[in-house]
């Protein structure tokens, strides 16, 4: 392999890619058979071993979709106590019982395997530092490892080895404080190294996404480029001023803003009032019926995460449902299916239909959410949605409008801009830009632009100081 090969992994939130360029050619890897975009995904059994990708997606669903899940209480202790003798007369040996004492049913005895996804919105956040699998605490960069290494795998396979890798990564990690960047870099460093990538070279992804566009097209015209990389987790913006064919960065900018978010919103929006959100649950009192609304909200935030909704299989959330179930009324139906999403691990699933609904409005006008599993069939036109999004979108347009200001630039002294990432192929967001930059706003390779950015600038041996 020619020591000029540049590598370039873009290790994703939703999904990651990888390419090579030996100064001709941008390649991309394929990571899943027939395709350069492999799913973020890690799953883990109760063995301990694991799967990626969509295989790992594809064997967590088979396991746990239509599953009923039983949780059994944990021991968190024993005690012991002095026990009576029989009575007689002569002193009897001294005997004790013991007792086991039982925690909260938290524990999925027919759990098969964890799933891992989005890992990559917690290596800055300084609170999660394991996770719990199968009683065995993992910590994030086990649970990356395994990703990066079958990445590592797939271009030795086709490119052969290397030395160095230049690897991508988001303006601003998520999480709080001003160490989550340090602290990510440091979990993702030690993640490649474990998978056997010593050579490291961090670079920002919306930099990279320039970098491949700029080498690719050197006879585009214009000073100041903007790039806009809209993905699963993060929003993330350079400017920059070229000279020639080389290039200086004049700001960057990055906010915790994604296709997550708006997979939530969604969620909250369409399926909440589906699950018994508002609903009023009425018991039996003392002396009379007690009226009160329905806490959905204790409901909320473990259907929202999708990895632990299981845990709502536990006496305290499962008999309100059922109770409101048993009281009849018009929100019946409602709480059952909020009792099916419980009680058989739908969250994943509901998840999974959400994105595809998402991505049928960027192509149509109207689409619909069909989720048969929970009797539910609905429709909505994207004028709807784009509403529903625009407190996003707000927050995207001032992520622009800082970029520029930090740049000292006014939108009219920007030449062209480069908008990629899954989520910028949203509609309502590729009119932000357009209203703002009039035809000057260029679709870069959503999925990939990273990947082979990175590659170009492993090659051209780019290097941020």
């Amino acid at each position: 392999m020619s020591s000029r090969l540049g590598v370039g992994i873009d290790f994703g939130t939703t999904n990651s890619a990888a390419a090579v360029f030996d100064g001709e050619q941008v390649t991309l890897i394929e990571l899943e058979p027939g395709e350069p975009i492999m799913p973020s995904a890690t799953y883990v059994d109760q063995a301990l071993q694991t799967k990626t990708g969509q295989a790992a997606i594809d064997q967590y669903i088979a396991d746990n979709t239509g599953r009923t899940v039983e949780l059994t209480a944990e021991v968190i202790g024993e005690y012991s106590q002095f026990v009576d003798s029989d009575g007689g007369e002569e002193p009897a040996a001294v005997d004790t019982s013991t007792q086991k004492i039982y925690g909260a049913p938290v524990t999925d005895c027919g759990l098969q395997g964890r799933l891992f996804r989005g890992t990559k919105r917690l290596l800055g956040d300084e609170h999660v530092r394991r996770l719990m699998v199968f009683e065995h605490p993992f910590r994030l960069v086990a649970l990356i490892t395994p990703l990066l290494l079958r990445i590592r795998h797939c271009i030795e396979q086709q490119s052969g080895r290397f030395a160095q890798a230049q690897l991508g990564h988001p303006v601003n990690f998520e999480g709080r404080g001003r160490l989550r960047n340090k602290l990510a870099f440091a979990r993702l460093a030690e993640a490649y190294k474990y998978a056997g990538i010593k050579g490291q070279v961090f670079y920002p992804e919306p930099i990279a996404a320039a970098a491949g566009y700029l080498h690719a097209n050197p006879g585009v015209a214009g000073e100041h480029v903007l790039t806009v990389d809209f993905g699963g987790g993060t929003l993330d913006l350079c400017v920059l001023r070229r000279r020639g064919r080389k290039f200086d960065v004049v700001a960057t900018h990055g906010i915790g803003l994604g296709g997550d978010h708006i997979d939530q919103l969604l969620f909250r929006h369409l399926l909440f009032p589906l699950l018994g959100e508002g609903e009023v649950w009425r018991r039996r009192g003392e002396h009379r019926h007690i009226e009160t609304r329905f806490p959905f909200e204790d409901f909320a935030e473990l259907l929202l995460n999708w990895a632990i909704t299981y845990t709502l299989n536990q006496n305290r959330y499962t008999t309100p449902v059922m109770e409101c179930i048993d009281m009849g009324g018009p929100g019946r139906r409602k709480f059952e299916r909020l009792r099916e999403v419980i009680k058989h691990n739908l969250s994943y699933l509901l998840f999974a239909r959400i994105k595809g609904f998402k991505a049928s409005l960027s192509s149509a006008e109207q689409a619909r959410l069909d989720i048969p599993e929970i009797d539910v069939d609905i429709s909505m036109r994207r004028a709807e949605f784009e509403v529903l999004i625009s407190p996003l979108l707000d927050e995207a347009a001032a992520a622009v409008d800082t970029t520029l200001g930090a740049a000292g630039l006014q939108p009219d002294d920007i030449d062209l801009v480069l908008r990629t990432g899954g989520s910028s192929l949203i509609p309502a967001f590729k009119a932000l830009l357009d209203q703002r930059f009039a035809r000057r706003v260029v679709e870069h390779d959503p999925f990939t632009s990273v990947a082979a950015g990175l590659a170009v600038a492993g090659y051209q041996g780019l290097k941020l100081a």
